[in-house]
């Protein structure tokens, strides 16, 4: 993401002018839009011109045109963003206060401007224009007839490629069908990993399966790559890492940015950084249960007591519709970091940031044992 100009003012408020260039920045766009917020951008309009006969004929004009944001819808896959909302500035093709939806698009500028942009926002901003942080981890999670190609960022993992091929079986005495089956599955796997995965900015590609599956479509992969002089493959061979995974879905990815000599490997990534996180909380919870808490409640209440050493926390909290349901996580957020804690914020499209979402999307390991907050669980369930 560009930052071409920011004017914030003495009362919080203020507007950015931004240009999105890849489809990670409309994730982070995402997290910073919010209702009420005003959008300048251009946009198509449809106009009706009538004539001195009374004929009508209508024509598309791209114009700028400022809406007050009522509504957002991002389509993950295709990551197109769609804000609706009043005009409210003077348009000659568009009257105040009538309905508009602007396409936001890559490398098209558009103002964002915000009463408030509190501290999470400004974070967010700076982690969408640092350019060291693009996408770092391609992965091929796969197993015989099945592959996700997925391309880890450090804000998302997103499945660029499906492939599910029906792979005959062995036969007795004879397997050609089997192995003709196997070796076109191979190839569109390859032909996607080429076609998704950009060689120059990603620092691993991971090939995942159980069984000797990774192997063998890692060697299928090298022996088509000199059939076709694929140099790209070649230059890139020190990148590939071979590990085992439970199955060919989506989810094993998890599993396998958990294993031990992976994130030695990918010790600079903010994907490794957030599963390393989310294992010490569950190792905490193990093995020194009043140092580990989730949900709002037990979390809040640690905080009051500056008890909290890591606090994880899902951005899905953030996008609350309710300002003052947000300010709460912003003000929790602010807390820990003045009182020397460290704030993890897990992206919800993220694999970890998943799994934090099924223990409500906050949990903090504290400094220090406080017992009293099991208690407060015992207590409720005696007045129930």
């Amino acid at each position: 993401m560009r930052l071409v100009h920011r004017d914030f003012e003495r009362d919080g408020g203020g507007s950015l002018v931004l240009i999105p260039e890849e489809s990670e920045d409309m994730w982070h766009i995402y997290n910073l839009l919010m209702e009420g917020d005003h959008v300048r951008a251009s946009t198509i309009r449809k106009v009706t011109n009538e004539s001195a006969t009374g004929s009508t004929t209508s024509n598309r004009v791209r114009t700028i045109l400022t809406i007050q944001v009522e509504s957002i819808f991002f389509d993950t896959q295709a990551c197109v963003l769609q804000l609706k909302g009043r005009n409210i500035e003077e348009n000659q093709h568009v009257k105040m206060g009538a309905y508009h939806t602007i396409d936001l698009e890559l490398n098209r500028k558009f103002t964002l401007r915000k009463a408030l942009w509190d501290s999470v926002h400004i974070d967010r901003i700076d982690l969408a224009c640092d350019p060291s942080r693009s996408a770092d981890i391609a992965a091929v999670v796969m197993q015989e007839g099945l592959a996700n190609v997925c391309l880890v960022t450090s804000s998302m993992t997103i499945v660029r490629a499906k492939l599910d091929v029906q792979i005959p079986r062995k036969r007795r005495g004879d397997a050609s069908q089997h192995e003709k089956g196997l070796q076109k599955f191979y190839d569109q796997v390859v032909q996607a990993l080429i076609r998704h995965v950009n060689f120059d900015v990603v620092k691993a590609i991971l090939i995942a399966s159980p069984g000797f599956v990774r192997q063998q479509f890692f060697d299928y992969m090298y022996q088509h790559a000199v059939k076709t002089d694929n140099k790209l493959l070649f230059e890139n061979k020190s990148k590939f890492i071979l590990v085992h995974s439970s199955s060919g879905y989506k989810h094993s990815l998890k599993e396998v940015l958990q294993d031990p000599t992976i994130q030695s490997r990918l010790t600079d990534t903010k994907a490794t950084e957030e599963v390393r996180a989310l294992d010490d909380f569950y190792k905490m919870m193990k093995n020194e249960q009043t140092r580990a808490f989730y949900g709002p409640k037990h979390v809040f209440s640690a905080a009051e007591s500056d008890a909290i050493e890591t606090l994880l926390i899902s951005d899905k909290l953030f996008r609350a519709n309710k300002v003052s349901e947000r300010k709460k996580y912003v003000d929790l957020v602010d807390k820990v970091r003045e009182t020397g804690g460290e704030v993890r914020i897990f992206s919800s499209m993220h694999i970890s940031g998943e799994q934090l979402d099924l223990l409500t999307g906050l949990c903090a390991i504290l400094r220090f044992p406080m017992p009293e907050l099991e208690d407060t669980d015992e207590e409720d369930s005696d007045e129930d």
